[in-house]
């Protein structure tokens, strides 16, 4: 099974940052209003970033990482050298694990 870090955009120009076995269905959650509260009033809200592992646990420490960025960072990761962001949390994570 794969679990996903994504981060949305609010239609006020936000972010929202959640982890989801199901893009899609989680997508279409937030946008009916039953999602999480901060995007009930931020609706409708679009994919712009996402992330898959096989690991549950890896997905939910990436969004709390990324949840504690500010708007900035977030916006570096949706940029042309937002791969070099990910490389550089993976490296670190890496050698937090060994």
């Amino acid at each position: 099974m794969l679990y996903y870090t994504y981060m949305l955009r609010c239609a006020d120009g936000t972010f929202y940052t959640g982890y989801t076995t199901d893009t899609v269905r989680r997508i279409a959650t937030h946008n009916s209003g039953k999602g999480a509260k901060y995007t009930a009033s931020r609706r409708p809200v679009e994919l712009v970033w996402q992330k898959a592992f096989t690991d549950k646990h890896e997905a939910m420490h990436w969004e709390a990482r990324i949840k504690k960025w500010p708007r900035s960072k977030k916006a570096r990761l949706l940029s042309p050298t937002g791969r070099q962001l990910e490389l550089a949390m993976d490296q670190t994570d890496n050698k937090a694990h060994t």
